[in-house]
């Protein structure tokens, strides 16, 4: 098994080569701050009226807060990576009938904000996955509980059982009914014949 994963990754990743630079403006940027801040105290200290001590205290709190958002986002540029992930590896890693259980939530509320077929191609793209389908659950819920929503469902049955099928058999990649037929698609007689 480990000789298995070492042969066909998962996912790799590689850090940017911009890190150096990004930890170098990192450096610079801190320091000007705690320059900055120390020259706010200066101020403060040295204050002779009260309205320039509300001011001189408002800056240098403000001064405080935009370091500390600052800070706080430079997690993300300390050790910037690409990440290459490689989903065709994982049949020679795990069989897939030990792949896990798969639910999968599709939640809409009104039909004139989120219209049906909008949400009707969202399950049946999810329902194509190259996924176990006794593994993959697919539950839709409905809030505003609409009628047009259910009608819609009902004809998406009916058209699940030919799309499904077409997907599995011909490595469809675009599972989405609405994008694929938008694509240039291969034109057969079976294409025209779900269309």
């Amino acid at each position: 098994m480990e000789s298995t994963l070492s042969k066909s990754p998962l996912h790799t990743l590689r850090c940017m080569r911009r890190t150096p630079f990004n930890r170098l403006f990192a450096g610079v940027y801190t320091t000007a701050i705690f320059a900055l801040l120390y020259h706010h105290v200066l101020i403060l200290l040295q204050s002779t009226t009260l309205v320039s001590f509300f001011i001189s205290t408002s800056m240098l709190i403000s001064d405080i807060l935009l370091g500390f958002m600052w800070s706080t986002t430079q997690s993300f540029r300390m050790r910037p990576i690409l990440r290459q992930q490689f989903p065709e590896n994982l049949e020679k890693v795990i069989d897939r009938k030990d792949f896990p259980a798969m639910d999968i939530f599709i939640c809409t509320a009104d039909p004139y904000k989120e219209p049906p077929m909008t949400v009707v191609n969202t399950a049946l793209s999810v329902m194509a996955y190259d996924y176990p389908p006794e593994k993959l659950s697919v539950y839709v819920s409905d809030d505003g509980g609409s009628e047009f929503t259910l009608f819609a469902f009902m004809e998406a049955a009916k058209f699940g059982k030919h799309w499904l099928p077409y997907c599995r058999n011909n490595n469809i990649v675009v599972r989405c009914p609405d994008a694929y037929f938008r694509s240039n698609y291969p034109r057969s007689s079976e294409t025209q014949k779900i269309k």
